[in-house]
């Protein structure tokens, strides 16, 4: 798991440009208060600025709706709304191209030729500079040679909410928090200062002194605090918390919450109660009300987004915090790393001749350096890929390793990441040491696509997409369009909790294989140290005490609190999705939340 956050400063120094360069409009949304447009009165001193201050971005391009394809005996063309698409043919493979603002259609004809199945590539987010694939099926249009579909990118968006707080000794202490990538963490705002209508954002220094200022703001009419963040511009305005915020884990006291099963739903999950599994009610209902009285008062406190249980295949459990809801994707991290894992086994089970000695530049000739290999590399093979025990020249907690994940996944020089991974030093013996670096398992997926000859978003979505019913994902992308393996993948929280059934279903769900007993045995066990903790084929594994004796749990773990774990002696799946990226929060869930606050309630295991 990913300690450190991808480069914070990066995507944001090139807002301004990635707006100008992709068509982008920002949209400022306020929040839903009949106060937001009023004349509020913000005082003379820095405490009359007290109270929560919420500011929302959100980036969109300038056309949207359905996309449509259209077929005549000169070839194909594409248009969405007024606007047309120069279009192509790569084997059986259409392309439609509607720009760097906007995005472009890769797809093929089914058999019948009612459907054009394929993905919507959209353009660069500006939050993070990354693009996403994400399914998309364009259906005939009746009695035409006419396809349409309406493409579902990721949301391009950014919320900051700013607590301003009295502090004893007079001064005024403030502080950021955001939950799409934890900026204020990074912005290290621990105060506010103000001479009339400037005011000053500023870092913590020595003892009771004032730090450096992070970021500066105006006080304009209608009580707006307007701001600039590493070059982008946000409007802040009070926050109506007598109506609820989602800077609170629940707009709503804790003491109104009662349990109730999840609902049922077409994700192929089947639901119970938590009595019928063996969990205590009322030992549920502490459990949730202690994450909903999680107090937010500094940037380190939790941050929880959703939770979720299963057990014995049933979900009984499912618990949304700070606005989340179901349908809303999740950013995993590197708990996508699993993912990887899964893809292995799956095509090893579809009779890709793949194996954990597959050797890693013999596969990939093509995009290796010129020249005769050295021994090392010629010892390299994929098993020591997937437990990041490569010996390449990349370690993601050193900033000066050239091949650390934000090292080499910020230069665009040479585009493609796999040629830039092969050409690094090996500096130990494969085998010898497991360094925890994300260029690894991408690495791995370019053996995967060598050796099965296929794009790897393809086999992803016909060998573990489609098995697991999952219909809506968002696959972030190098700049040669490959989808990394390194973690960030977007997933609904139900559909990502999937892959802890599948550890505890010997690698099937609903009757329906991903990968072989035998694969989810061997990736799942103690195989190498990593950290303080042990792993697998791209799975953490940890034990807890429970019960008088010892259980051991294997997770997919990732920047912020994404986890997804199996505990199969339990018969147990739990997933989190939260927000503390680049925080040491992150590792509480494993270490506290799951056997000191969790594992209690289960009353009859």
């Amino acid at each position: 798991m990913h300690r450190y956050d991808r480069r914070f400063s990066s995507p944001w120094i090139a807002f301004l440009g990635l707006i100008a360069a992709a068509g982008c409009t920002p949209r400022g949304a306020n929040p839903g208060t009949g106060a937001a447009n009023a004349d509020i009165t913000v005082g003379t001193t820095a405490n009359d600025l007290a109270g929560l201050w919420e500011a929302r971005r959100t980036f969109t391009t300038a056309l949207a709706g359905p996309v449509t394809l259209t077929r005549t005996p000169a070839g194909w063309s594409a248009a969405m709304g007024t606007r047309a698409a120069p279009t192509s043919l790569g084997g059986d493979t259409i392309v439609a191209l509607f720009g760097d603002s906007i995005g472009e259609f890769r797809g093929r004809l089914s058999g019948d030729e009612q459907r054009l199945v394929g993905w919507w590539i959209q353009a660069r987010t500006v939050t993070n500079g990354t693009r996403y694939a994400s399914p998309l099926a364009l259906e005939r249009v009746a009695g035409a040679s006419a396809w349409r579909g309406t493409p579902d990118p990721l949301v391009d968006d950014i919320t900051l909410w700013l607590r301003v707080e009295r502090a004893a000794n007079g001064a005024t202490r403030a502080f950021i928090r955001n939950p799409q990538r934890n900026v204020g963490r990074q912005l290290g705002v621990a105060a506010l200062t103000r001479d009339g209508a400037r005011v000053q954002l500023r870092r913590a220094g020595r003892g009771d002194t004032l730090g450096d200022v992070s970021m500066e703001g105006e006080l304009r009419p209608g009580g707006v605090l307007h701001t600039e963040v590493r070059g982008l511009t946000f409007d802040f305005r009070r926050a109506d918390t007598t109506a609820g915020s989602d800077f609170f884990p629940r707009r709503t006291p804790s003491s109104a919450y009662v349990y109730r099963p999840p609902p049922a739903g077409a994700d192929g999950w089947p639901v119970a109660s938590a009595e019928s599994v063996g969990f205590s009610r009322e030992g549920l209902e502490q459990f949730a009300r202690g994450l909903i009285d999680t107090p937010m008062d500094g940037v380190g406190a939790s941050e929880l987004h959703a939770v979720l249980v299963a057990r014995h295949g049933k979900l009984v459990f499912e618990e949304y915090f700070h606005g989340m809801t179901r349908d809303q994707p999740h950013d995993t991290r590197s708990a996508a790393k699993s993912v990887g894992s899964l893809m292995m086994g799956a095509a090893m089970a579809h009779g890709v001749p793949l194996d954990t000695n597959t050797r890693v530049y013999e596969a990939m000739r093509a995009f290796a350096p010129a020249g005769a290999r050295n021994a090392r590399q010629s010892a390299l093979m994929l098993k020591h890929l997937l437990t990041m025990s490569s010996g390449l020249d990349c370690d993601d907690r050193d900033s000066n390793s050239p091949g650390s994940e934000d090292v080499l996944t910020d230069q665009d020089a040479p585009p493609d990441w796999w040629r830039a991974t092969l050409a690094l030093k090996m500096i130990r013996e494969p085998g010898e040491k497991a360094v925890y670096c994300s260029i690894n398992p991408h690495l791995a997926t370019g053996v995967l696509k060598a050796v099965a000859k296929r794009p790897v978003i393809g086999m992803f979505d016909e060998w573990l997409a489609q098995p697991l019913g999952i219909t809506r994902y968002w696959l972030n992308l190098t700049p040669t369009n490959e989808l990394f393996l390194g973690g960030g993948m977007r997933f609904l929280p139900r559909d990502f909790m999937k892959i802890g059934q599948l550890v505890l279903d010997g690698g099937t769900w609903r009757g329906q294989r991903v990968a072989s007993p035998e694969w989810m045995r061997q990736s799942t066990s103690s195989l190498v140290a990593l950290r303080t903790l042990r792993y697998g084929y791209l799975w953490w594994s940890v034990e807890y005490p429970f019960a008088g004796r010892t259980v051991r749990a294997t997770f997919a773990g990732g920047n912020g609190g994404q986890l997804v774990m199996a505990v199969p002696e339990l018969d147990l799946v739990v997933l989190t999705y939260a927000g503390n990226y680049a925080d040491p929060m992150t590792y509480w869930l494993q270490e506290h939340l799951v056997p000191e606050k969790l594992l209690p309630a289960l009353v009859h295991p």
